[in-house]
């Protein structure tokens, strides 16, 4: 599985595509997303993703 960002809800900071280990996440439009055959959710640890961007419920498990 992996996570999925609601493009709806993302401000295009950009926090998240400095975090991702994976190289995952990039800039589509307006906003981010996670091209889910790289994301690994991070191994089993929090997905730093998540813990670093500012808007709740933006990064969800697809």
């Amino acid at each position: 599985m992996s996570l999925k960002i609601i493009a709806a809800e993302c401000t295009a900071c950009g926090a998240c595509e400095f975090e991702c280990p994976n190289a995952a996440i990039s800039m589509k439009g307006d906003a981010y997303q996670i091209k889910a055959s790289s994301c690994t959710e991070c191994d089993g640890d929090p997905p730093k993703c998540i813990a670093v961007c500012p808007v709740d419920g933006c990064i969800v498990h697809g």
